[in-house]
């Protein structure tokens, strides 16, 4: 099996469970923070958008550079939902395309000339991915704290079943 093969039904569940996540993220309460030291909602949905951008730039370049990063903005749920779309086809092209020593290739996290870390890209994926869930599940934390119902993840919420199973009649 590929790495590429190997990684790509876990990618898929992720993402699916993250767009699940996304599409419930009220654009009027973009502002909500749960804490002041936190993100706006806007802006954590906004980063969690754009992580799957991260994994194609992993898979096809050899780092990423933050000094050009323009930072956060306010977007509606519904234009942050097609970057997502745009984000996960791109990034699940990337991964599919990419050949096994591809993977072994390093890439580095910069800003400017200095480097703050390097690593190989199958590394970088894999963190990526996890990276990402890290935040969505901060995204389900705030969906809770403003009462919008969280949807299954990885199994059944407090709101909901998982997806193609009915509520249990006890």
């Amino acid at each position: 099996m590929s790495i590429a093969d190997a990684l790509l039904p876990e990618f898929d569940q992720e993402m699916a469970s993250t767009r699940r996540v996304i599409e419930r993220v009220p654009t009027d309460k973009g502002q909500f923070k749960p804490h002041p030291k936190s993100f706006s909602l806007a802006h954590l949905t906004q980063l969690v958008c754009g992580m799957p951008g991260w994994i194609t730039n992993a898979v096809t370049q050899t780092s990423l550079d933050l000094s050009g990063y323009p930072g956060y903005s306010n977007e509606r749920t519904e234009d942050l939902l097609k970057t997502f779309d745009r984000n996960v086809k791109e990034a699940r092209q990337a991964i599919a395309a990419a050949k096994d020593a591809d993977y072994s290739v390093n890439w580095s996290l910069k800003r400017g000339d200095q480097v703050f870390f390097t690593a190989p890209r199958a590394v970088i994926v894999r963190q990526t991915i996890n990276h990402l869930v890290h935040h969505r599940g901060q995204l389900t934390v705030y969906l809770r704290l403003i009462d919008v119902p969280v949807p299954s993840i990885y199994g059944p919420t407090a709101d909901e079943p998982m997806p193609g199973l009915s509520p249990s009649k006890s």
